[in-house]
């Protein structure tokens, strides 16, 4: 069985496979080759649900929704909430994560990176 690299606090690589996975049911995402929100169930919030107003009035301290949108993603087996981002409006989802997977696997099938507890190590290090 592959070893599994994590990554965020919600999400592992499995590099063999080449696929993003849920941390919590390992269930895959999506390609390792794509944005891993892609394979994400998808939740739009208004701000004003998480951030509740502090003073009364137009400066509340709560994020105007019309400037503000709280994007959350979660796992489509577990439902675990895997990221969150803040984004204006009409803005793009974000691609965080972006990786030479073709450079991780030939260092890790050399030896030069190793898989230990879930962290990457160099290979003298393990």
């Amino acid at each position: 069985m592959s070893e599994l690299i994590r990554f965020t606090e919600n999400l592992d690589l499995d590099a063999a496979k080449e696929m993003w996975l849920c941390h919590s049911c390992a269930h895959p995402l999506i390609s390792a080759r794509e944005n891993y929100k892609k394979g994400c169930l998808v939740a739009q919030r208004d701000p004003r649900e998480i951030h509740e107003a502090v003073l009364e009035g137009a400066y509340s301290f709560s994020p105007d929704p019309d400037w503000s949108r709280i994007i959350e993603f979660y796992c489509p087996n577990c439902g675990r909430q895997i990221e969150t981002e803040y984004l204006p409006p009409g803005h793009p989802i974000t691609h965080d994560i972006e990786l030479d997977l073709d450079s991780l696997k030939r260092r890790l099938a050399s030896g030069d990176l190793v898989v230990t507890n879930g962290k990457l190590v160099m290979g003298e290090e393990a």
